[in-house]
């Protein structure tokens, strides 16, 4: 096997011309390619061929090239299939025609309910005094049952959180309260929050829906979009769910193997793949990433690396990239030998990474500033050159 013939393609999340990170601090960091979404365009509407050609000229001439889009978002109707859902589809297939037609073909896009990623602290300080994103069961449990005050809640705790919880809850300031509720509200960063009456009126739809019937309509979407995917060249990138757990009350369909390989054989054609985000799967107690990337690997077609500490009661935090329980190692020799295979270089970037050095000094999208990004790039770029001796 020969794993010198390229390497993977370095990219960079960018959030537009709002994002406090700059398309030169990208090229500084030594990125090529831009993953990037128009943030601006409402959820289901039509991405306009011209904003997406304007988007496109801003990264181009910068010397930069927009590679991956993450993502066109899936709009709810479609997610829980409402008699509405044929017209989302309708502009969802307008919008990859659009994008293809400028030449972006690779698309993520994840199908989680409502909520994007979700944490419970932005600024969790590390030892070094780095700050990172941090998921806490206790404090999930604490908004659940008493700011969404969610019916039934108490059934999806044990009582050593609940009781943990309420004490929690008890001992928060009325600032650090409304803190949590927007940490948890947060949603996609440049977008608006969700309101919690929309939260309750959308948790007790999918009540109705479970699992199962989630399942379902992602495999309704997937084929619904299968013949544009394939005419156009389209790949279709779904994103796991972060946390890989149920959420108050909300189904989960793309956290585990079983889970992955599921979605892949529901929709059996080339189109349907897989972002490998080993972040996300990473915080999966029972997550094997390895075992995970061997089974999806042949539709893989982007790469989210980044690296989390965990304990055993799954609370989490986001560590060094090449920190925490992913053994980065291993999952990146098994990435190298797959990259090898490909005609062209799988899209990976450095996801997420801890505030730090001058940023802690600057107001940043949760996740996505400047230097702990560039840090993790530079050690995966390293690792990668360590595996492959590809200079």
């Amino acid at each position: 096997m020969n794993t010198t013939n390229h390497k993977l393609l370095q990219t960079w999340r960018w959030y537009g011309p709002s994002d406090p990170v700059t398309l030169q601090d990208v090229k500084q960091a030594g990125a090529s390619g831009i993953v990037t979404a128009l943030h601006h365009i409402p959820h289901g509407e039509i991405w306009p061929i011209e904003d997406i050609i304007e988007r496109k000229s801003i990264i181009e001439a910068a010397g930069l090239k927009w590679s991956v889009v993450e993502s066109v978002p899936v709009h709810e109707a479609i997610k829980t299939r409402r008699s509405d859902a044929g017209k989302y589809i309708e502009n969802y297939k307008t919008s990859l025609r659009n994008l293809a037609e400028c030449g972006i073909k690779t698309i993520c896009y994840n199908f989680m309910p409502v909520l994007d990623w979700t944490r419970t602290q932005l600024d969790k300080t590390m030892p070094n005094g780095a700050k990172a994103l941090y998921f806490n069961w206790i404090d999930l449990a604490a908004f659940d049952l008493f700011i969404l005050k969610r019916e039934g809640a108490e059934a999806d705790y044990s009582d050593s959180i609940l009781s943990r919880a309420k004490e929690r809850f008890e001992s928060l300031t009325a600032d650090e309260l409304n803190e949590l509720r927007i940490n948890v509200l947060m949603g996609i960063p440049n977008e608006k929050e969700i309101e919690l009456e929309a939260l309750r009126n959308s948790i007790e739809e999918y009540k109705h829906i479970g699992r199962d019937g989630l399942k379902k309509n992602l495999a309704y979407f997937l084929n619904e979009i299968a013949e544009v995917c394939e005419e156009t060249g389209i790949n279709m990138t779904i994103h796991p769910d972060d946390p890989p757990y149920a959420i108050l009350g909300l189904p989960r369909v793309a956290s585990t193997k079983e889970d992955l390989v599921d979605i892949l054989r529901s929709v059996d054609k080339p189109f349907n793949g897989i972002c490998f985000c080993t972040g996300s799967l990473g915080a999966g107690i029972s997550n094997n990433l390895t075992d995970i990337f061997d089974a999806v690997k042949e539709r893989v077609y982007f790469l989210h690396l980044r690296n989390v500490t965990k304990d055993e009661e799954g609370n989490f935090y986001e560590a060094d990239h090449l920190g925490g329980d992913v053994n980065m190692y291993e999952v990146m020799k098994a990435v190298v030998a797959e990259n090898a295979r490909r005609k062209s270089p799988i899209p990976f970037r450095p996801d997420h990474g801890h505030q730090m050095l001058d940023d802690l000094n600057k107001v940043t999208n949760p996740g996505y500033s400047a230097i702990g990004r560039l840090r993790g790039l530079a050690e995966l770029r390293g690792l990668e050159l360590g595996i492959t001796g590809n200079y």
